[in-house]
């Protein structure tokens, strides 16, 4: 006689939205190279969200073992071969020429993170991942944002949001992002010191489930000011924001010269290094992990993922666009389903 009792049933894989990003870009082409390969397929259900005809003509173009079905969000099939597109135009992207920008594109790839949001707000999707979008097409199709994160916050009504950006052996945070470097040393407060550690902070135990990370601040200045010789933002806004974190509970230690600091982050010494600006902390990860890392916004009420890199007109339709930042995108989104608390 067989045995007799209930058997418990793996969870469903995680349900994750791909943003096609530019249609005029790299993003067709990128997922459909790693939608082509079977370890995406093992980690979750993957629902584009974007143009078919477009991601139909990459797959032509690509001579990927594909075929493009058009979905909606009520129990869709998505075998192994398939690639399910869910377009939230009303009518389907019209002519545009690739690798260049044009306010059809652009209103397009706004379109596609409106709706991505939508169905992750309300849960139809566990998360989101994007491809790249193009900053100016989107401007000049009318909305008014810097970049993707910008966007995310607005849409989803978050108050604080910050980018972490991980690779290889580093996790980064930053203070400030894009921003010219004139520019820096005015926007470091104590203020903006204390936020970054503590979405840093947040960013380590929810998505990473690291219950007490150790954050290490990097200094502005060369050798962290030398003692006020070379710059004086250590002491009047790195040092004292740490002071506040530390008041608040999130512990932190700095500001440390980069330049060894990094070196130290590299080896393990930290769990993330909160970066005064963007080529502080951009520079050494993409050294150390080029086409392999990936973005984070901290702070959403959802998660969501992204690419390391732009939309790469110079190299649209050439067939050499590297999927690896893509599927390291896909892999953290479904760890971080899996990691974060339940809301």
């Amino acid at each position: 006689m067989g045995k007799t009792g209930t058997t418990s049933q793996k969870p469903a894989k995680p349900l994750l939205g791909i943003t096609m990003g530019d249609p005029a870009g790299i993003g067709p082409e990128v997922i459909v190279k790693a939608l082509a390969r079977p370890g995406v397929r093992r980690l979750c259900r993957p629902l584009v969200i974007g143009s078919p005809e477009v991601l139909a003509r990459t797959v032509s173009a690509l001579k990927a073992p594909l075929k493009v079905r058009s979905v909606d969000l009520s129990g869709f099939e998505a075998p192994d071969g398939v690639i399910p597109v869910l377009d939230p135009l009303p009518q389907p992207l019209g002519p545009f020429t690739p690798g260049k920008v044009s306010h059809e594109t652009g209103a397009a790839q706004a379109v596609y993170v409106e709706e991505a949001v939508e169905r992750a707000l309300d849960g139809s999707i566990a998360a989101i991942v994007t491809a790249p979008i193009n900053k100016e097409a989107i401007n000049l199709a009318g909305y008014s944002y810097p970049g993707h994160t910008e966007m995310l916050a607005d849409l989803t009504g978050a108050k604080e949001v910050g980018m972490m950006i991980v690779g290889g052996p580093l996790r980064f945070f930053f203070a400030t992002i894009h921003a010219a470097i004139k520019d820096v040393p005015a926007l470091l407060t104590p203020e903006r010191i204390e936020r970054a550690i503590r979405l840093c902070h947040r960013g380590l135990t929810e998505f990473f489930r690291i219950k007490h990370p150790l954050i290490a601040v990097a200094a502005l200045n060369p050798h962290a000011g030398e003692g006020g010789l070379f710059g004086t933002e250590e002491r009047t806004a790195i040092g004292p924001g740490i002071e506040r974190a530390l008041a608040r509970g999130f512990p932190a230690v700095g500001p440390l010269p980069a330049d060894t600091l990094i070196g130290q982050a590299a080896q393990g010494k930290y769990d993330a290094v909160v970066a005064m600006y963007h080529d502080q902390g951009l520079i050494p990860l993409k050294l150390a992990a080029f086409g392999k890392s990936v973005n984070i916004t901290v702070g959403l009420p959802i998660i969501r993922t992204s690419v390391d890199h732009g939309t790469a007109y110079d190299i649209v339709g050439k067939g050499i666009a590297d999927d690896g930042s893509l599927i390291e995108a896909i892999t953290l989104a479904a760890q971080f389903v899996e990691n974060r608390p339940r809301r």
